[in-house]
């Protein structure tokens, strides 16, 4: 299967995101997402004295900042084939089998697993960086694959 999607995607002009590029995507989606929290947490976050205060205040919306996170990948993926921060970066999702955007079953399989992954110490991420496809493991669970556009 490896083969014959590195095949199509030659003959297609497509090229494999860099692991480079889609961890500054990472980290534009992350600092985003924080800057989201913070802001939501409002003036809560910034009465907080400590930097003990400041997580256990984050601590204890845990659950709904993975939903967000959720949500925010499956639905930028679905819509435009990228989150903000690939499509930054100039990187995209596409489903293995037609080469397009995935729709949103899909793209909900990938944000799920993909915090599931992050809750994981990350070890999906660093499956996709020894991965001949680089799919961490989001991209295995939804046949997906990042590539450059």
């Amino acid at each position: 299967m490896n083969e014959e999607i590195q095949d199509r995607m030659h003959r297609e002009g497509i090229r494999l995101a860099s692991i480079k590029k889609r961890s500054f995507a990472f980290f534009i989606d992350e600092m985003l997402l924080s800057l989201l929290l913070i802001l939501s947490l409002g003036d809560s976050f910034f009465e907080a004295k400590t930097v003990e205060e400041m997580i256990l205040l984050t601590n204890q919306f845990v659950l709904e900042y993975m939903a967000i996170k959720v949500v925010y990948q499956a639905y930028f993926v679905m819509q435009y084939g990228a989150t903000v921060g690939k499509l930054l970066v100039k990187i995209r999702v596409v489903e293995m089998k037609t080469l397009q955007k995935p729709n949103v079953v899909v793209a909900l399989n990938r944000g799920v697993v993909r915090v599931l992954s992050e809750m994981l110490f990350y070890l999906g991420f660093l499956w996709g960086v020894l991965d001949p496809l680089r799919q961490a493991w989001h991209d295995k669970s939804a046949k997906t694959v990042v590539v450059d556009v």
